[in-house]
């Protein structure tokens, strides 16, 4: 995955180069020499006063997002299955604990905000390039909250322990080789701790040929999970460069994949599996909670960036879940959108066709449209396929494309169950 290429958190830049995905971050240089006199709307830091202002939370949008995703999900488990009293109560209690987590989320990122600004730790929004908002300074990595309450709330659940330092490179310039390569490394407890199968179920239509219906892969079935993980871990910070995008498809995927637990748990007598999915939802609820209150700062016009801290933690812990909740090939197509947008990037990536350093659409603020370039991410083929677009309608057009990915698959779930496996 082009990571470095695209992305757009924590990357210190020299005062005359572009900014990584949709902002770009000045130098300490070019801070300390040259005072902010621009007109901000959003965030206000002058040297002069040192005032900081935020702009409010966006709760109605928030409340009508959350209501269209977790409604479902509720009625599910409180109403159309029979679910295990006990295992129903657990869920309402992780379900509580997680939306104290979102308010406390909503609490932290203002102070959040103000601390990484006093760090210098802030960027432009490149698609506002032009107009007063594009020289607003908007605080970056504040994924780092979502990531630090997500785990308080594990904790005091006692059902998960699971973090990861992915804050270095918010700060750090990390090649994207090299981003590549570190969610390898950080996948290793949870191969090494995995006890759970390693086997397959064959295909019905194809055991005939391969002449079993259960297939043990050993260490291959780890190296899949390994490879998984750092494919959710990637292709969450790689289709990005919208207000709203990086947290905007993972609580829609979340949004699916506590639907598709729910509905395994109220399909099936086995307690073993009901465990496996049941944990999957213990980590799913709280990492929608945050992600949403999150949100609400990053929805178009977004007052804060979420950095390579929010879409790391995001993308491996939905690796996790679907890798312990025994439904990886479900989470793969929820993905799909992400798999398209990397399918699209190949021939980039391979050096085939010549790849900028950012490949983002290009802004137009006499109209404030957003219009197509050549390059192959899933952002441009949209616009080129439909036209020039605002930022927000085009984020939202996106979002939809991703719920439609994960309707599709509960659909060929449906149609297949049975006859494929």
């Amino acid at each position: 995955a082009e990571l470095a290429l695209h992305q757009t958190r924590g990357k210190r830049i020299q005062p005359n180069r572009s900014a990584m995905a949709a902002r770009k971050r000045p130098s300490p240089t070019s801070i300390s020499t040259k005072p902010d006199t621009s007109d901000q709307k959003t965030t206000r830091n002058t040297p002069d006063n040192n005032v900081f202002h935020l702009s409010p939370p966006k709760l109605g949008s928030i409340f009508v997002i959350s209501t269209l995703l977790c409604s479902l999900h509720l009625y599910l488990l409180c109403f159309h299955y029979t679910v295990d009293a006990e295992l129903k109560r657990s869920v309402l209690i992780n379900a509580a604990l997680s939306l104290v987590g979102f308010f406390v989320t909503l609490k932290m990122i203002p102070v959040a905000a103000r601390y990484v600004l006093r760090r210098n730790m802030f960027g432009f929004d490149i698609n506002k390039r032009g107009t007063p908002q594009g020289e607003v300074k908007v605080p970056e990595s504040l994924g780092i909250v979502v990531g630090v309450v997500f785990l308080i709330v594990a904790i005091i659940f006692q059902y998960f322990n699971f973090t990861e330092d992915s804050n270095v490179n918010d700060v750090l310039d990390v090649p994207w080789r090299v981003k590549l390569v570190l969610p390898s490394f950080a996948t290793l407890p949870l191969l090494m701790a995995y006890a759970g199968h390693t086997t397959i179920v064959i295909p019905k239509p194809l055991v005939s040929y391969v002449g079993l219906e259960v297939l043990d892969l050993g260490r291959i079935y780890k190296l899949y999970m390994g490879l998984l993980a750092v494919f959710c871990t990637n292709s969450i910070n790689i289709h990005a460069g919208l207000n709203g995008l990086e947290i905007g498809q993972t609580v829609v995927t979340a949004a699916a994949i506590l639907i598709h637990n729910v509905m395994q748990i109220g399909s099936s007598t086995d307690p073993e599996y009901h465990q496996a999915h049941a944990f999957s939802i213990y980590l799913t609820q709280p990492l929608m909670a945050t992600s949403l209150a999150l949100l609400a700062f990053n929805w178009y016009p977004s007052s804060v960036f979420v950095g390579d801290t929010y879409t790391v933690f995001a993308g491996m812990t939905m690796a996790v879940v679907g890798i312990l909740g025994h439904f990886s090939e479900t989470l793969l197509i929820f993905f799909l959108p992400q798999v398209l947008n990397f399918l699209l990037s190949l021939p980039q990536l391979a050096g085939i066709v010549k790849c900028p350093r950012h490949r983002l659409p290009r802004f137009d603020p006499a109209t404030g449209l957003l219009t197509g370039t050549k390059d192959g991410t899933l952002v441009n083929v949209y616009l080129r396929l439909f036209g020039p677009k605002s930022e927000k309608s085009l984020c939202i057009h996106l979002l939809v494309f991703q719920a439609l990915a994960c309707a599709f698959c509960f659909l060929l779930r449906h149609f297949l169950a049975g006859w494929y496996k």
